[in-house]
């Protein structure tokens, strides 16, 4: 443990977390020096997320150096003749630290020679892969630990096809880290990156060119009438990330009325002081968003996570209840809209395409079936689950001739715009609000609609939740049991709604008592 301790300490130039590491040793606190040393974080899921502390396990400034010195080399080495000039775009959000490691990365790359489209304000993440798309960058960075606890933070990659990476650039990049550990002679040095005449500020740019593609791409110009006139209130809360900003004009640029915004959760804070967890699926989330509506009697409640990239909405029902959809439910009826968009259009339908993960409910599936178009439901059971997959399976379906105009998560992941391939709660949120508008014309709430896709392809209903485990050790022995036990994907499909729900909630017991066995590991529940 001593070499570890000596070797952090000869890498490491931040006083904060060089002290951290020093009085652990001091303290002759082991356990905790093993769990922030011994091993390094992992480069998966796209990129970089944890704990914001000192060790090789954890994300602060040398991780963050090493990270993006090695996917500068990485980047290089895939493409020596272009890539200076194609350069990097890297963005930040709000959470503590990201301005900062947003500068350290720009200093790997201009460092190396590389142009660096550096956004100079908070972001939300969809800016970054519209940006490298919309730039032809190399690749892009955004730093951001999206709906996690305040104490992390992120770091994820985007390759030159404007996606997440997906193998084997993560490998490569991984390999390329761990080549690139002893940190550059001014990788410490930010003060003068802003200045470099490698340094390029494109985020107004950039921005408005956002905006501009929401109008053609994802409004629908039939509705501009309706939704400028329409008497319905929505309230939004940006959950304290940074989506309020670019929400507010993506609203009026499709000829809303100002939503009504939530005002204790509207402004950029790191700290999330009014919500445990900064994520809209958790449980009470929404309940500030909730109270707002009630007091201006709004019907709709809608949110975005911290970087604004998930959607999550609640309808007021009749009887003064509010429920909240689920993602699969969301899904479901952002894919209902947009087939509607589509079929009046006047294109062929066997060419229409939508892609949706594996653990996303089977709705796609049966809407292709009886509607035509084509749903593509990538394997993930062998791979790392994220977005990745989804948008790089889209890039491959474009290239069949298919076009590709939704494809979702059931983790509130929502992929509306055919130039962002990625999920976005911004676009997922102006196409919901078409939606509502476009249905309460017709004298229908959208719970109704739901339910009329249940009646034309199929009741479908799924279940999810998850367990806090922070034992690594137990974390194993419990997937080493799992891999032996589910064999086959979850989901209710029927007629009987009451049936399924209740089959459903036995399996999910099983699945907890005898599959996770959850007593003996002492695992939290939300």
């Amino acid at each position: 443990m001593d070499s570890l301790v000596s070797e952090w300490l000869r890498l490491d130039q931040n006083p904060k977390t060089r002290a951290e590491i020093e009085e652990l040793s001091r303290s002759g606190n082991e356990e905790e020096l093993r769990n922030r040393l011994a091993d390094r974080i992992e480069f998966g899921t796209a990129g970089l997320r944890g704990r914001m502390e000192a060790g090789f396990s954890r994300m602060n400034d040398l991780t963050i150096i090493q990270a993006s010195q090695g996917l500068c080399a990485y980047v290089l080495q895939q493409n020596p003749d272009t890539a200076q000039d194609e350069g990097i775009v890297i963005g930040h959000d709000h959470r503590y630290n990201s301005e900062r490691w947003a500068l350290l990365t720009a200093r790997a790359f201009i460092s190396k020679g590389v142009k660096v489209y550096l956004h100079r304000r908070l972001v939300h993440t969809p800016l970054v892969p519209f940006s490298v798309g919309r730039l032809r960058a190399a690749c892009g960075v955004m730093i951001t630990a999206s709906h996690n606890p305040k104490n992390d933070n992120g770091y994820k990659v985007y390759w030159q096809n404007a996606v997440q990476i997906i193998e084997p650039h993560d490998r490569g990049i991984a390999e390329a880290i761990k080549a690139n550990l002893e940190p550059g002679q001014d990788a410490w040095n930010v003060d003068d990156v802003a200045s470099s005449p490698l340094c390029f500020d494109k985020t107004e740019e950039m921005t408005e060119l956002y905006l501009d593609q929401v109008s053609p791409q994802i409004h629908d110009r039939s509705l501009q009438s309706l939704n400028g006139s329409t008497d319905l209130k929505f309230v939004f809360t940006a959950m304290h990330g940074v989506g309020y900003q670019i929400a507010t004009k993506a609203f009026e640029t499709t000829g809303f009325k100002p939503f009504i915004a939530v005002q204790a959760q509207q402004e950029p804070n790191p700290d999330f002081p009014t919500v445990p967890f900064p994520n809209p699926e958790e449980k009470g989330a929404l309940n500030l968003a909730i109270e707002e509506a009630d007091r201006q009697g709004a019907d709709y409640v809608f949110a975005v996570d911290p970087d604004a990239d998930r959607f999550a909405a609640a309808e007021k029902q009749t009887d003064g209840k509010w429920t909240q959809f689920t993602g699969d439910q969301l899904g479901t009826l952002l894919a209902s809209s947009i087939l509607d968009r589509y079929k009046k259009s006047g294109k062929p339908i066997e060419k229409l395409a939508m892609v949706a993960s594996t653990v996303s409910s089977k709705m796609l599936e049966s809407m292709a079936k009886v509607e035509g178009f084509s749903q593509r439901k990538k394997n993930l059971i062998r791979s790392t689950l994220g977005f990745k997959w989804i948008g790089n399976t889209a890039l491959n379906l474009e290239a069949e001739g298919y076009d590709v105009k939704f494809g979702y998560e059931e983790a509130i992941g929502f992929m509306c715009s055919p130039e962002i391939r990625d999920k976005d709660g911004v676009t997922a949120m102006i196409t919901f609000a078409e939606m509502i508008v476009a249905s309460r014309a017709e004298g229908k709430r959208l719970s109704e609609r739901l339910d009329e896709s249940y009646t034309k392809y199929g009741y479908h209903q799924t279940k999810n939740s998850y367990f806090i485990c922070r034992d690594p050790e137990a974390i194993k022995k419990i997937f080493a049991r799992l891999r032996s036990f589910i064999k086959y994907y979850i989901e209710g499909r029927g007629s009987d709604k009451d049936k399924i729900s209740a089959s459903l909630d036995g399996i999910v017991n099983d699945l907890r008592d005898s599959w996770m066995e959850a007593k003996k590991w002492n695992l939290g529940e939300p």
